[in-house]
Order: structure tokens, then sequence, then C-alpha cells
């Protein structure tokens, strides 16, 4: 029977191997995050989907991006940006340009946002190039997807049917443009997917706040498995198997940035499902520990690329992009 995933398995960075033989599709966002804060501003190339499938990528699992990007010159940084990282990028069409969110600190160091018109207007299309990488992948992870937009849904979900998939509904209150649709959206996919990761902004946002009623719920709808995380509070994961808790991760070094410690939770996750689905509680154990290692490392620097606590030693000889 094949190795479930262990805490080292899906530790590798850029280059090394997870299951070269498998791959992984992401569908979602990019965009460039400019940042304002008593150090300046400065741009990153940033996007939840984006995150993740860079994330994958530096986990050693050959990844495509669907996304839309502009031709403009921050769609030239993303493009080089997934060009350094070795991912693949089917671009969709972008007529209001490349998207951007302006990312500004509160008084207890969490970012708010503030998007541009390509962002709240952001669209997927599937084209023969999309369609035939979803068919090839063996997992198709969906971050910040316009669920509220109901023609979209049903594109999606035609272009994903009979795929496994992960989902992160990732909602921003900027780009949410009717919370109601957004939420019927994303329960037409979620009760088919291999697991679901909600947080406690998604809770508040799209439900009434309790994270793990919306756990349950996901569950007793067909979800798979559920990954709810909860910031300092750590994660609990729900499968068949049982469920599991994880407390935030202790590494060397203060938290830089909180920013990208969900697309990298949920990007560890998602290397081990394409290693192996767990089948057991000891096997979805390690993934979690090993997943909150991840994101602590990841919050040890600025911006969204996944770090591995193993890399975070030799992070000045890291590809950073551009």
């Amino acid at each position: 029977m094949p190795r479930a995933p262990t805490a080292s398995s899906v530790g590798r960075v850029s280059g090394e191997s997870v299951h070269e033989a498998s791959s992984v599709v992401v569908i979602g966002d990019a965009l460039i995050d400019e940042i304002r804060d008593s150090a300046g501003v400065r741009e990153l190339v940033g996007g939840a989907a984006l995150n993740v499938a860079v994330g994958l990528r530096r986990l050693g699992v050959p990844t495509t991006l669907i996304a839309m990007v502009g031709d403009d010159e921050a769609g030239d940084h993303i493009r080089e940006y997934l060009d350094d990282h070795g991912v693949t990028l089917v671009g969709t069409p972008a007529p209001y340009g490349s998207s951007r969110a302006v990312v500004q600190r509160t008084a207890d160091g969490e970012p708010t946002y503030v998007f541009n018109e390509a962002a709240q207007r952001r669209s997927i299309r599937f084209s023969d190039a999309a369609v035939s990488a979803i068919a090839d992948a063996d997992l198709v992870v969906v971050s910040c997807f316009p669920f509220d937009v109901p023609v979209e849904v049903e594109a999606l979900v035609e272009a994903t049917r009979g795929k496994r998939l992960a989902i992160d509904p990732n909602p921003r209150s900027g780009m949410l443009r009717d919370r109601d649709e957004f939420v019927r959206g994303f329960e037409a996919l979620a009760p088919h997917s291999a697991i679901v990761k909600v947080g406690a902004d998604d809770a508040t946002l799209l439900y009434d706040g309790d994270l793990d009623a919306l756990r349950a719920r996901l569950r007793a709808t067909g979800s798979g498995a559920v990954l709810a995380t909860a910031g300092a509070q750590g994660a609990v994961l729900e499968s068949d198997a049982g469920v599991v808790s994880a407390p935030i991760a202790t590494l060397p070094g203060r938290i830089v940035d909180t920013v990208g410690a969900g697309d990298a939770t949920l990007a560890a996750v998602a290397a081990g499902l394409v290693l192996d689905a767990p089948r057991d509680l000891d096997a979805w154990t390690s993934l979690l520990e090993r997943a909150m290692d991840v994101a602590a490392a990841t919050c040890r620097a600025e911006g969204g690329l996944l770090r591995t606590p193993e890399s975070l030693a030799d992070a000045e000889r890291g590809v950073h992009g551009s």
C-alpha cells in the first residue's frame, strides 16, 4: 500500500521532488500587494491562489496557475515571479488590467486591503489550455474565486467535474459583491471537495462567526475533510478518520508578517494530498502539524512566499522573484 504522507515528506523546497509524476492546478487570483506602513511603500507579487501555487512548487509539486493577469507592468512582474518559481501560468483575459491591493496595517498588526477595479471585477475564463491543464491534474485547488458570480461558478463546476478538489473560499470584504450568492456558489462546490479550508474570518464574513459550526456544516453536507484555521488559536482538521487539532508552531525568530500563513497551510496540506490521501488519524495529524510548521516559517518573512523551517537558515540564498 502507498505510504501516507509524513511530516518530512511535504517539507522539501524548490527543486526537490515530492512526486514529480503528480501535478496540481490552482485556480484563483494573482495580484500586486502595495504595502504601506511606517517603513514606506513597497510592492510584492501576491494573491491567495498565486501564493498557494508558488508554495506547492517550492514543495516540489509541478503546478499550473489559472488566473487573470493584465498586459501591463504589474502583469509583467507577476509573470516574471511565476517564471522564477517554475509555476506555469495560464492567463485569463484582464480587460481592467492586473489586480492590485493596497495593504495597510492596523494597530494590532493585521492587514487591511483596498482593491482596485480589476480585482473587484476579477474573472476566470476556461480556455482550451486551462481545460487541458485541469484534465491532467491530480488535484485542483480553488482559492479566492468569484463565487458570487453565478456564471463563473457554473463554468468552474463544468471545468472541474470529476476532479479531486481542494477549496478555500477566501472571501475579501473589498471584493465581495453579494454575500448570499457567494455562499451559494461556494456550497455548490464544497460538498464535492476532498478538502475545504476555512478560517475564522471566513466564518465571520460569510456565516454567523462560529467556525466550529461552519466546520460541522461543511462536513454534514459532504466535504471529504475540513481544515479550520483560527490564527493564534491554531487549526482543527476533521475527516472521516476523526478530528485532529494543532497549535500554532513555535519557531526561532519573530513573526514579521502573517500574510500568506493560510495560503502556506493550504499548500502544505495540498502537497500531502498529492502524495497520497491520508488514511488514518496519525497521517492526518502529521500532515496538519507539518502544515502549521510551514505556516509559522512563512510568517518569519514579509510577503506570502512559502518557507519551511528548514529553509529559514538559507533564506538569503532562496529565490525571491521579481
